[in-house]
């Protein structure tokens, strides 16, 4: 993507289901555990780089001794750091007890870090808040094992006002507005209400104290807890959680919005949030991997016991489609797939858009991450040459010349990699003229290939948000190879909406799609649009959520895509290019071809899966009228 957007988190969750001394035995190592979430968050560290976190629990450890161990970094090497930190002090436990480390309930009971259940976290920041406090794993602590909470997860609820008051009626007080708050708090209360019940009524049956902590632990009721908690949530999430005597669990919403993947054995349960990292750290085959059904919970009590258990009633399956153009990684093996059908169902727009001019046209792509969708778009192109040379042969009747064949045969499209990515602008260059020529020189490219003034430059690219990197540098880098025209391709649609469920694209402002319809509007006379949409949003603010629509859709209504597509253009284009613009965008017929079962597309159409999205946009739009540069909701 040029234009960089900040992605979403992710979490990685490990529960062994053997003794320590079982991995000991079988892998050499006590500390199987550790190294696999290592490996599974190293695999995910294009989810989160703003910081890091891990905890570790451990089961059945004596009153008075610690069992619950947590670490966090900030910054793009916290995962890193947060394993060098971890493995220093496995190895100087090994240096100064070389014996007593290879017993492995000496390491429980006194190394850090050795417990049965492990979670981890890398955090991608939605509130322009990066602090060690804001990184996850949160705790929230308490004397009674059982009433310990351990939460990370990958999510953004809409409706924070409303839940922050739910707590204060509670009689909470919450000290930030802020959904990771919310969410630890509500499932905080819940799990303390459950333990005062199973309290009162182990007690009325006549067990001690100390019993009665044993019962508890085994009688928790997991789903309980996270259905009473989740009721009045409206957001995207996979929310992970650990329970200070051992249970576990990874709730997921009931739109499927955020990915949760998982795989268990008899050795071990595994929660990511990329099917892929899964079967690289554990070797396994894709189909052993499963993803958690939206609205449910997997949970993982002490005892070892795993099921999947309903919390929220699902709703119309509306999983995140930048996740598979954009945001995962593309080795998994279905993503890799859409995101080559994405590039391929671009073709037709792409012939139309050079008069199916091949001999002239050279095709490239902007790195790094639409090279996949670019390797699509060969072989549509490939597929057309061939079809093309194929109609050719069949349906002439004359005798053909050798050379009239060599001709034919000759017909090829021109794949060549023109872009090149160099490293990022440095800091220090401060004025303002300096670094707009510097930013010019973030892209490079490959000379001595463009014929002058003759060939046609397709460039893909997997989505196109603000424009400015095509304006301030792709664009102008591509013309110094004297192209008669330029072709830029988003194998994405036109992103005309904010995410309100846990990526960083919330302003509408950013969208240049969204500029130039208003642009398109103030030229046509039709301003009084904007002004309508914005009363409408004014006086939905007093409407139950439920009862708000999108009426942002109104901006775009009076225009086709094309009209859209050629005010981009407009918008883009740098003032001394010399070569002719067009900017083709993939349509959301075609998007939902390519990934069947990812239908949420809320930030092309502007169909909301949540009923608080619906009031997030018209609040976006709200502070955009207003000038107010900021995130229309509360986020961790």
């Amino acid at each position: 993507m040029s234009d960089a957007i900040k992605h979403e988190c992710g979490i990685a969750l490990i529960r062994l289901l053997k003794p320590l001394s079982y991995y000991q035995e079988k892998y050499g190592t006590p500390y199987y555990g550790i190294n696999k979430l290592y490996l599974l968050m190293e695999k995910q560290h294009n989810r989160g780089q703003d910081g890091a976190g891990i905890a570790t629990i451990k089961f059945d450890v004596k009153p008075g001794n610690r069992y619950i161990s947590r670490y966090r970094a900030m910054g793009s090497t916290a995962v890193a750091d947060i394993f060098e930190y971890v493995q220093k002090k496995f190895a100087a436990v090994n240096k100064a007890y070389p014996k007593e480390s290879k017993d492995t309930q000496w390491l429980k009971d006194n190394v850090s870090f050795t417990g049965e259940v492990l979670l981890g976290h890398l955090r991608y920041g939605t509130h322009g808040k990066n602090s060690i406090e804001s990184c996850h794993p949160f705790l929230r602590q308490n004397n009674w094992m059982t009433r310990n909470l351990v939460v990370a997860g990958n999510f953004n609820m809409t409706n924070v006002d409303e839940l922050l008051q739910q707590l204060y009626d509670l009689g909470q007080h919450p000290k930030e507005q802020a959904d990771t708050v919310t969410v630890l708090e509500k499932i905080g209360h819940f799990l303390d209400d459950e333990n005062q019940e199973l309290f009162d009524q182990f007690k009325k049956e006549g067990y001690s104290n100390i019993e009665i902590s044993a019962q508890i632990g085994k009688h928790l009721d997991v789903a309980k807890i996270l259905t009473r908690s989740a009721k009045t949530w409206d957001g995207g999430y996979t929310i992970a959680g650990i329970l200070g005597h051992g249970d576990a669990f990874v709730m997921r919403d009931p739109a499927g919005i955020r990915p949760a993947f998982f795989y268990q054995d008899d050795e071990v349960l595994v929660v990511a949030s990329e099917r892929p990292v899964i079967q690289t750290a554990f070797n396994i085959p894709l189909e052993a991997v499963q993803e958690i059904k939206p609205g449910h919970a997997l949970i993982a009590k002490k005892d070892g016991s795993i099921s999947q258990e309903m919390f929220r009633q699902p709703v119309e399956q509306k999983s995140c489609s930048f996740e598979r153009i954009y945001f995962s990684r593309g080795s998994d093996a279905d993503i890799y797939q859409e995101r080559k059908s994405l590039g391929k169902l671009l073709c037709d727009q792409v012939l139309k858009s050079i008069d199916n001019d091949i001999k002239n046209t050279v095709f490239s792509f902007i790195p790094n991450t639409a090279e996949v969708s670019y390797y699509g778009m060969m072989e549509g192109m490939s597929k057309y040459v061939r079809d093309y040379q194929k109609n050719i042969l069949l349906n002439r009747d004359e005798k053909i010349s050798d050379q009239e064949l060599d001709d034919i045969l000759s017909i090829h499209a021109r794949f060549e990699k023109l872009n090149v990515k160099d490293a990022k602008l440095r800091t220090f260059i401060t004025q303002d003229a300096d670094r707009q020529d510097m930013v010019q020189h973030v892209y490079d490219t490959t000379y001595g290939i463009v014929r002058d003034h003759e060939d046609t430059i397709v460039a893909i690219d997997d989505s196109i948000v603000r424009g400015t990197t095509l304006k301030q540098s792709i664009l102008t880098i591509l013309d110094r190879l004297h192209p008669k025209k330029i072709v830029i391709v988003s194998s994405a649609p036109q992103i005309r909406y904010p995410d309100c469920y846990g990526i960083d694209m919330s302003r509408m402002g950013e969208f240049v799609a969204f500029e130039a319809a208003i642009n398109l509007l103030k030229r046509k006379g039709m301003s009084h649009i904007i002004d309508e949409v914005y009363q409408k949003c004014v006086a939905s603010i007093v409407k139950p959520k439920d009862e708000i629509e999108n009426y942002v859709k109104a901006i775009y209504e009076p225009f086709t895509d094309e009209e859209i597509s050629a005010e981009i253009a407009r918008i883009v284009r740098p003032h001394d290019l010399n070569a002719e613009l067009v900017v083709i965008f993939q349509t959301l017929d075609n998007l939902h071809i390519a990934c069947p079962n990812h239908r949420g597309d809320w930030y092309f159409s502007g169909d909301y899966p949540t009923p608080g999205g619906n009031k997030v946009v018209n609040k976006a739009f709200m502070n955009w009228v207003e000038g107010k540069n900021v995130r229309a909701y509360f986020s961790r």
